[in-house]
């Protein structure tokens, strides 16, 4: 008689921890979406369902490198012509002392693999509370403990330099810095970001700055990297076309790692060998990285245009509504409402799309400071839609919280 396996097989202890609540609600919306409800979607930062489009002249340029067989293998750092352009995109920033630039899929695999590439078991990074589940995810499958700071909401969700400087301890190999933030929607001060070079300086860190929404503001300032800022400071500034040049699905991403040459060396060697070890990034699209940061910026005039209007919908709906604060975001598109009721945001969240169709996330979902309770808010849809949404919410904060 053949042996049949019949015990069960388990999946790693690491990823008890690991948790993507974007996405986790969407389980729970198709089951109501498939009962006949039309589902009001706040909760996923993909503005091409929302009717925004990747500007034609990306298009035409992936277009012609599959014409011109560009499907094989690209070079593992990325494609000359990208990193050409990656390198002119940081002079524009005023990063002056670049020492290395590559091409990733998605910025998502840039954090993995220069988070990987950095912490050993036992250190940590200190990542921001709230902050984009994206980097608890990774810190978890590598089996690295949290190191959280907090996000001051009274101070417009800028870091709270006191909480930071009091996490940073011998084990702490960087900072990661997301400006603007999802999901608040914060954009750093020129005075917060010297501060918190100058701390990086002081215990000898790395700064993730993750930019992927840099061209994305929405009161006309003037975006600040800390790698400008800082020039001497080891930084890995974060970007790619998915968010300001509106192409998620094409999942191309970068890192820019400057600060002086000694000192980053090892660490990017480092970096190449696990960008060597997956091989390369997508191949034809990265023939968009140049058309993309060279060509017409047109399509963001419109773009910001329409997202400061629901941006300003947005805050206006949420701050009238009773038991709710909502602190007005000033970059990407997202807002994070405050909530101030009996419950757990998470049955909130649950309930409100039970009952009224809205689909947003809780803050929990977002590793949200002890003892409070939010929501994120993606604002992308047109001002009809979301007039109807915060209708359907305040509706059910009078209903459920009298």
């Amino acid at each position: 008689m053949p042996i049949t396996q019949s015990r069960e097989i388990t999946a790693a202890s690491r990823l008890d921890n690991v948790r993507y609540a974007i996405r986790d609600l969407a389980v729970l919306a198709d089951q109501v979406a498939k009962q006949g409800h039309t589902i009001l979607s706040l909760n996923v930062g993909d503005p091409n369902i929302f009717g925004f489009h990747p500007p034609a002249h990306m298009i035409e340029a992936v277009l012609q490198a599959m014409r011109d067989n560009k499907n094989g293998y690209a070079p593992s750092p990325g494609i000359p012509e990208a990193l050409e352009a990656i390198r002119g995109e940081a002079a524009r920033k005023g990063i002056t002392t670049v020492q290395d630039v590559f091409v990733t899929a998605g910025a998502s695999e840039a954090v993995d693999i220069c988070l990987t590439a950095l912490v050993n078991p036992g250190e940590n990074i200190l990542t921001p509370r709230p902050d984009y589940p994206l980097y608890s995810a990774v810190l978890c499958k590598l089996g690295i403990e949290i190191n959280a700071y907090d996000l001051n909401e009274e101070d417009g969700w800028q870091p709270d330099l006191i909480d930071l400087q009091k996490k940073i301890n011998s084990k702490t190999r960087a900072i990661v810095l997301i400006n603007p933030n999802n999901p608040t929607g914060s954009v750093c001060s020129r005075r917060m970001l010297e501060q918190i070079a100058n701390l990086a300086r002081r215990h000898n860190l790395v700064v993730f700055a993750d930019e992927i929404y840099d061209k994305l503001m929405l009161d006309n300032d003037p975006h600040l990297s800390i790698a400008a800022l800082a020039p001497d400071v080891p930084v890995v500034t974060f970007g790619g076309i998915s968010k300001n040049y509106l192409a998620p699905g094409w999942r191309l991403g970068w890192g820019i790692v400057s600060g002086e040459a000694a000192c980053v060396k090892p660490y990017i060697e480092g970096i190449h060998r696990l960008l060597r070890a997956r091989l390369s990034a997508n191949h034809p699209e990265q023939y968009a990285i140049k058309a993309a940061l060279e060509g017409s910026q047109e399509h963001l005039i419109g773009a910001c245009q329409r997202l400061r209007a629901q941006r300003d919908l947005t805050v206006k709906s949420c701050n009238a509504i009773p038991r709710m604060s909502c602190v007005s975001p000033r970059g990407a598109f997202y807002a994070f409402p405050r909530l101030d009721i009996p419950e757990d945001d998470d049955v909130f969240v649950k309930e409100l799309l039970l009952q009224k169709h809205v689909v947003v996330v809780h803050g929990s979902g977002f590793g949200q400071r002890p003892g409070t309770k939010h929501f994120r808010i993606v604002f992308l849809p047109d001002e009809a839609t979301l007039a109807r949404a915060y209708g359907a919410i305040a509706d059910f904060m009078q209903e459920r919280y009298p």
